[in-house]
């Protein structure tokens, strides 16, 4: 039985996952967050369980691609602060997985990402033009607890459904973190958290020799889409930059709140 075959794939079905692997390179070099709309074309043609495993391996090419481009601007004493709060987030979604059907993945996540682009644009508009810099506001009691509460809801949302670039994205971004900051600094965290997720989703059979197959014939497509957000990022100013990052959170939330 080859790969199409196995997964009931068309050709244009093949194709549209490839432009979805194409857009996970993109997001990972440019527009963090965007991918949202690849997790809905691999869910939409894909088993939703299934669909989780194989875009998992597809991610992390796109996660070692945007370190190489971005590793100088990661900001390491924030993502020391996540890890620990991430982990209980990873071990809760393992859980979560084990009992939960498509229906309420979809809806406790598409609720978490609305909620957190809601908090993070009510936080800027309040906060007016001020910001708060990683090195500072992230140390305080406050930030503390900040990091923590977003660190188990992405956590949570990335074991569960590969969803948590839009959970992350509100965070950095009300940190107060500038473009190259936050893409150096969501490059080294995604690829940490994505290959320790990896040995979870071989225990619940989300990976096997057949997704892995058929990432084998999307991760070439990774590639151009990171070159292609690499010459982007650099031509979209700083204001833009996050109204794209929110706009995809909130695309992403509705998208699986009304699937």
């Amino acid at each position: 039985m080859d790969m199409m075959t196995h997964w009931h794939l068309t050709g244009w079905e093949f194709a549209a996952l490839a432009l979805a692997a194409l857009l996970v390179g993109f997001s990972k070099t440019a527009v963090s967050g965007a991918n949202t709309v690849s997790l809905a074309i691999f869910a939409a043609l894909l088993p939703a369980r299934a669909s989780t495993g194989v875009l998992l391996p597809v991610l992390i090419a796109g996660d070692v691609l945007a370190v190489l481009t971005y590793r100088r601007h990661a900001h390491w004493p924030t993502l020391w602060r996540l890890f620990p709060a991430v982990g209980a987030g990873v071990v809760a979604g393992t859980l979560f997985l084990m009992w939960a059907g498509d229906g309420a993945v979809r809806t406790s996540i598409g609720v978490i990402l609305l909620v957190m682009a809601a908090v993070t644009v009510w936080r800027r508009r309040t906060a007016g033009e001020e910001r708060e810099r990683p090195e500072e506001g992230s140390a305080t009691r406050t930030g503390r607890l900040k990091a923590r509460s977003y660190g188990v809801l992405g956590g949570f949302t990335t074991m569960v459904a590969n969803a948590g670039g839009p959970v992350m994205s509100m965070y950095l971004l009300s940190a107060g973190f500038r473009k190259l900051g936050f893409l150096g600094t969501s490059a080294f965290f995604f690829l940490i958290v994505n290959v320790s997720k990896l040995p979870f989703s071989v225990g619940l059979g989300l990976i096997d020799g057949y997704s892995l197959l058929l990432d084998a014939a999307l991760v070439v497509f990774v590639v151009p889409g990171a070159l292609l957000g690499k010459w982007a990022v650099t031509r979209i100013n700083q204001r833009l930059f996050e109204r794209l990052v929110i706009a995809a959170t909130v695309l992403g939330g509705l998208q699986l709140l009304l699937r």
